[in-house]
């Protein structure tokens, strides 16, 4: 998935070996790549997007599992988490094309929009254990919900070898499970969402909890004096223009603080913090004031953390 992964373990069983762990991890990361990466090309995704038939695809349960997961963020967030937004991806210079092309007019982002929508154009049957596209050109995007994905099948397979303590990481997004060596929580640094330097505004002390970071400070391009962000609302076609700055979410999966990470943020601290409390998802939101960071968080990620305790 173009990103690197750290394993810590802590309470191994004495027949397993390090060289044991590392292949049964390594077998386990190249089943979720070659189910759910964007990066390689005959992947299940890869193969799905480039399927141009309409007809339904047989398709794995953990492929439709990462759909269903996907649909139902997209339903609670209003459409603005979208798997299917690869066409504004690419309009916006964050694809095969390039920041210094031309800016994208409204009649580019309503075309791009008209190939978008998961409720749409995916119809997922779990009972023939399909997928179906309403249109030959969609396309999906799992880079905002594949990575929590594999950090949940490698805890997976930690766990079923007897393994109950551990931190599990990929490209940001973890997992933690019992006490760390030390005998206490987890302690997690959440960064200072600022590209100059590489600082942790706080830190949370979890165990048992997913966590997944989204921020717009390091993937952006400016043009003509504005900054444009990777992170683009599926709803609106637009960069987000707001001043929230990072997102952490905890959840009981990777895949679903990954996934609703980018929702938050896409959505901003005002429209997601009343979606937070409305769900009940543990959300920590930084914004970006005109001298320093500010940080909210909602109520329900308070009673799961001791923050800055």
């Amino acid at each position: 998935m173009g990103t690197t992964y750290r394993v810590t373990i802590v309470d191994a069983p004495e027949q397993l070996t390090q060289q044991a762990l590392t292949d049964g991890i390594n077998a386990t990361l190249e089943t979720v790549n070659a189910q759910m990466s964007n990066w390689v090309s005959n992947s299940e995704v890869s193969q799905f997007n480039t399927n141009r038939s309409t007809s339904p695809v047989k398709s794995s349960e953990a492929f439709l599992s990462v759909i269903a997961a996907a649909e139902d963020i997209h339903i609670k967030s209003s459409g603005v988490f979208d798997v299917t937004i690869t066409p504004l991806i690419n309009l916006w210079g964050f694809g095969p094309k390039t920041p210094d092309e031309p800016m994208p007019s409204q009649a580019n982002i309503q075309q791009a929009l008209a190939q978008i929508g998961h409720s749409r154009l995916l119809h997922r049957n779990d009972s023939q254990k399909t997928l179906q596209k309403s249109h030959p050109d969609v396309s999906i995007n799992l880079s905002a919900i594949a990575k929590g994905y594999g950090v949940d099948q490698v805890a997976g397979y930690l766990a079923a070898t007897g393994i109950t303590r551990y931190l599990v990481e990929i490209g940001g997004d973890l997992v933690t499970a019992g006490l760390n060596v030390e005998g206490k929580l987890w302690s997690i640094g959440i960064e200072t969402p600022d590209a100059l330097t590489q600082t942790v505004q706080t830190i949370i002390k979890i165990s048992g909890q997913a966590m997944a970071t989204s921020g717009d400070y390091r993937n952006f391009f400016e043009q003509d004096g504005v900054r444009y962000s990777h992170i683009i609302n599926a709803t609106t076609g637009w960069p987000i223009g707001h001043r929230t700055a990072s997102v952490t979410v905890l959840a009981e999966t990777a895949m679903a603080a990954d996934g609703w990470a980018t929702a938050m943020l896409s959505l901003g601290q005002t429209a997601g913090m009343e979606l937070a409390e409305q769900h009940q998802i543990a959300v920590l939101f930084i914004t970006k004031d005109e001298k320093k960071f500010i940080i909210n968080t909602s109520s329900y990620f308070e009673t799961l953390t001791n923050i800055g305790k």
